[in-house]
Protein backbone atom coordinates (compact mmCIF):
# COMPACT_ATOMS: atom_id res chain seq x y z
CA UNK A 1 0.00 0.00 0.00
CA UNK A 2 1.42 3.36 -1.03
CA UNK A 3 2.15 5.83 1.73
CA UNK A 4 -0.30 8.72 1.84
CA UNK A 5 1.01 12.20 1.13
CA UNK A 6 -0.36 15.72 0.89
CA UNK A 7 -1.60 16.34 -2.64
CA UNK A 8 -0.78 19.33 -4.80
CA UNK A 9 2.64 20.05 -3.27
CA UNK A 10 5.49 21.11 -5.57
CA UNK A 11 8.86 19.49 -4.75
CA UNK A 12 10.75 22.73 -4.07
CA UNK A 13 13.04 23.80 -1.24
CA UNK A 14 10.57 26.49 -0.21
CA UNK A 15 7.76 23.93 0.11
CA UNK A 16 10.11 21.62 2.01
CA UNK A 17 10.84 24.33 4.57
CA UNK A 18 7.14 25.10 4.94
CA UNK A 19 6.24 21.42 5.40
CA UNK A 20 8.97 20.89 7.98
CA UNK A 21 7.60 23.85 9.95
CA UNK A 22 4.08 22.43 9.70
CA UNK A 23 5.35 19.05 10.85
CA UNK A 24 7.07 20.64 13.85
CA UNK A 25 3.88 22.50 14.82
CA UNK A 26 1.77 19.35 14.34
CA UNK A 27 4.06 17.32 16.61
CA UNK A 28 3.96 20.06 19.24
CA UNK A 29 0.17 20.31 18.97
CA UNK A 30 -0.10 16.53 19.29
CA UNK A 31 1.94 16.59 22.49
CA UNK A 32 -0.14 19.41 23.99
CA UNK A 33 -3.43 17.76 23.06
CA UNK A 34 -2.30 14.48 24.62
CA UNK A 35 -1.52 16.33 27.86
CA UNK A 36 -4.91 18.06 27.73
CA UNK A 37 -6.71 14.76 27.06
CA UNK A 38 -4.98 13.06 30.00
CA UNK A 39 -5.71 15.98 32.34
CA UNK A 40 -9.37 16.03 31.27
CA UNK A 41 -9.71 12.28 31.84
CA UNK A 42 -8.21 12.62 35.32
CA UNK A 43 -10.57 15.50 36.15
CA UNK A 44 -13.50 13.51 34.71
CA UNK A 45 -12.90 10.53 36.99
CA UNK A 46 -12.36 12.77 40.03
CA UNK A 47 -15.75 14.41 39.44
CA UNK A 48 -17.32 11.02 38.68
CA UNK A 49 -16.53 9.98 42.25
CA UNK A 50 -18.36 13.08 43.50
CA UNK A 51 -21.41 12.18 41.39
CA UNK A 52 -21.66 8.77 43.01
CA UNK A 53 -21.50 10.27 46.49
CA UNK A 54 -23.96 13.05 45.63
CA UNK A 55 -26.53 10.65 44.17
CA UNK A 56 -26.35 8.47 47.27
CA UNK A 57 -26.83 11.54 49.49
CA UNK A 58 -29.85 12.69 47.47
CA UNK A 59 -31.45 9.25 47.51
CA UNK A 60 -30.90 8.85 51.27
CA UNK A 61 -32.19 12.35 52.10
CA UNK A 62 -35.30 11.92 49.90
CA UNK A 63 -35.98 8.53 51.46
CA UNK A 64 -35.88 10.08 54.95
CA UNK A 65 -38.04 13.01 53.81
CA UNK A 66 -40.75 10.73 52.35
CA UNK A 67 -40.73 8.59 55.49
CA UNK A 68 -41.38 11.70 57.63
CA UNK A 69 -44.04 12.89 55.15
CA UNK A 70 -45.81 9.54 55.34
CA UNK A 71 -45.71 9.72 59.15
CA UNK A 72 -47.14 13.27 59.03
CA UNK A 73 -49.98 12.10 56.75
CA UNK A 74 -50.83 9.30 59.21
CA UNK A 75 -50.86 11.73 62.16
CA UNK A 76 -52.50 14.77 60.47
CA UNK A 77 -54.39 13.30 57.52
CA UNK A 78 -53.84 13.97 53.83
CA UNK A 79 -56.06 17.07 53.68
CA UNK A 80 -54.20 18.85 56.50
CA UNK A 81 -50.83 18.00 54.95
CA UNK A 82 -51.99 19.28 51.54
CA UNK A 83 -53.28 22.49 53.12
CA UNK A 84 -49.96 23.08 54.87
CA UNK A 85 -48.08 22.33 51.63
CA UNK A 86 -50.13 24.87 49.65
CA UNK A 87 -49.28 27.59 52.16
CA UNK A 88 -45.51 27.09 51.90
CA UNK A 89 -43.64 30.12 50.57
CA UNK A 90 -41.23 29.66 47.68
CA UNK A 91 -37.69 30.24 48.85
CA UNK A 92 -35.29 29.10 46.14
CA UNK A 93 -33.22 31.41 43.98
CA UNK A 94 -30.57 29.96 41.69
CA UNK A 95 -27.63 31.93 40.31
CA UNK A 96 -25.72 30.23 37.49
CA UNK A 97 -22.15 31.29 36.79
CA UNK A 98 -19.33 29.45 35.05
CA UNK A 99 -15.69 28.42 35.38
CA UNK A 100 -13.12 26.87 33.07
CA UNK A 101 -11.59 23.39 33.35
CA UNK A 102 -8.78 23.02 30.80
CA UNK A 103 -10.66 25.37 28.47
CA UNK A 104 -14.04 23.70 29.04
CA UNK A 105 -16.64 26.15 30.38
CA UNK A 106 -18.70 24.40 33.07
CA UNK A 107 -21.53 25.73 35.24
CA UNK A 108 -21.23 26.93 38.83
CA UNK A 109 -24.66 26.94 40.46
CA UNK A 110 -25.28 28.95 43.62
CA UNK A 111 -28.63 28.48 45.32
CA UNK A 112 -30.09 30.50 48.19
CA UNK A 113 -32.23 27.66 49.51
CA UNK A 114 -31.82 27.31 53.25
CA UNK A 115 -32.44 24.05 55.12
CA UNK A 116 -32.68 25.95 58.40
CA UNK A 117 -36.00 27.76 57.82
CA UNK A 118 -38.47 27.97 60.69
CA UNK A 119 -42.15 26.99 60.48
CA UNK A 120 -43.10 30.67 60.24
CA UNK A 121 -40.62 31.23 57.42
CA UNK A 122 -42.09 28.28 55.53
CA UNK A 123 -45.53 29.85 55.73
CA UNK A 124 -47.72 27.27 57.51
CA UNK A 125 -48.89 27.39 61.12
CA UNK A 126 -47.42 25.15 63.79
CA UNK A 127 -50.60 24.69 65.87
CA UNK A 128 -52.30 22.25 63.49
CA UNK A 129 -49.18 20.55 62.17
CA UNK A 130 -47.05 17.67 63.35
CA UNK A 131 -43.35 17.78 64.13
CA UNK A 132 -43.00 15.07 61.48
CA UNK A 133 -44.19 17.57 58.87
CA UNK A 134 -41.48 20.01 60.00
CA UNK A 135 -38.88 17.28 59.75
CA UNK A 136 -40.13 16.27 56.29
CA UNK A 137 -40.06 19.91 55.10
CA UNK A 138 -36.53 20.37 56.43
CA UNK A 139 -35.28 17.22 54.69
CA UNK A 140 -36.98 18.10 51.40
CA UNK A 141 -35.27 21.50 51.53
CA UNK A 142 -31.95 19.79 52.19
CA UNK A 143 -32.69 17.46 49.25
CA UNK A 144 -33.28 20.41 46.92
CA UNK A 145 -29.87 21.84 47.79
CA UNK A 146 -28.27 18.44 47.14
CA UNK A 147 -30.16 18.02 43.83
CA UNK A 148 -28.97 21.44 42.62
CA UNK A 149 -25.39 20.48 43.49
CA UNK A 150 -25.85 17.12 41.73
CA UNK A 151 -27.18 18.87 38.62
CA UNK A 152 -24.08 21.06 38.49
CA UNK A 153 -21.77 18.06 38.81
CA UNK A 154 -23.62 15.95 36.21
CA UNK A 155 -23.66 18.80 33.67
CA UNK A 156 -19.93 19.26 34.22
CA UNK A 157 -19.37 15.56 33.54
CA UNK A 158 -21.39 15.71 30.30
CA UNK A 159 -19.39 18.70 29.07
CA UNK A 160 -16.06 17.13 30.04
CA UNK A 161 -16.99 13.85 28.34
CA UNK A 162 -17.80 15.73 25.12
CA UNK A 163 -14.49 17.61 25.22
CA UNK A 164 -12.54 14.41 25.96
CA UNK A 165 -14.11 12.72 22.92
CA UNK A 166 -13.37 15.74 20.72
CA UNK A 167 -9.77 15.93 21.96
CA UNK A 168 -9.27 12.18 21.42
CA UNK A 169 -10.42 12.53 17.80
CA UNK A 170 -7.98 15.39 17.20
CA UNK A 171 -5.12 13.46 18.84
CA UNK A 172 -5.88 10.40 16.69
CA UNK A 173 -6.11 12.50 13.53
CA UNK A 174 -2.73 14.08 14.22
CA UNK A 175 -1.10 10.79 15.16
CA UNK A 176 -2.49 8.58 12.39
CA UNK A 177 -3.24 10.95 9.50
CA UNK A 178 -1.79 14.47 9.58
CA UNK A 179 1.71 13.84 10.98
CA UNK A 180 2.34 10.69 8.86
CA UNK A 181 1.25 12.54 5.70
CA UNK A 182 3.53 15.47 6.52
CA UNK A 183 6.46 13.10 7.18
CA UNK A 184 5.82 11.16 3.95
CA UNK A 185 5.54 14.35 1.92
CA UNK A 186 8.75 15.77 3.42
CA UNK A 187 10.54 12.50 2.67
CA UNK A 188 9.20 12.50 -0.91
CA UNK A 189 10.30 16.10 -1.57
CA UNK A 190 13.76 15.43 -0.11
CA UNK A 191 14.12 12.40 -2.43
CA UNK A 192 12.93 14.40 -5.46
CA UNK A 193 15.33 17.25 -4.67
CA UNK A 194 18.21 14.76 -4.39
CA UNK A 195 17.23 13.23 -7.73
CA UNK A 196 17.05 16.66 -9.34
CA UNK A 197 20.49 17.54 -7.95
CA UNK A 198 21.95 14.32 -9.36
CA UNK A 199 20.32 14.99 -12.73
CA UNK A 200 21.68 18.53 -12.76
CA UNK A 201 25.12 17.29 -11.81
CA UNK A 202 25.11 14.76 -14.65
CA UNK A 203 23.82 17.37 -17.08
CA UNK A 204 26.50 19.89 -16.09
CA UNK A 205 29.18 17.20 -16.35
CA UNK A 206 28.01 16.34 -19.88
CA UNK A 207 27.97 20.01 -20.87
CA UNK A 208 31.49 20.46 -19.53
CA UNK A 209 32.72 17.38 -21.37
CA UNK A 210 31.08 18.58 -24.57
CA UNK A 211 32.75 22.00 -24.26
CA UNK A 212 36.15 20.41 -23.66
CA UNK A 213 35.81 18.33 -26.86
CA UNK A 214 35.19 21.37 -29.03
Amino acid sequence: MAQEMIEGINPTRMELLKLKEREKLAVKGYSLLKEKRNALIMEFFNILERVKGSRENVEEKLKEAFEDLTAAQVIMGDLSVNKAALSVKESIEVDIDSRSIMGVVVPVVDSTTSPERTVVERGYGFVDTSVKLDEAAKKFEESIALIIELGEIEKTIILLAGEIESTKRRVNALEHIIIPRLKNTVKYIEMRLEEMERENFVRLKMIKKSMEME
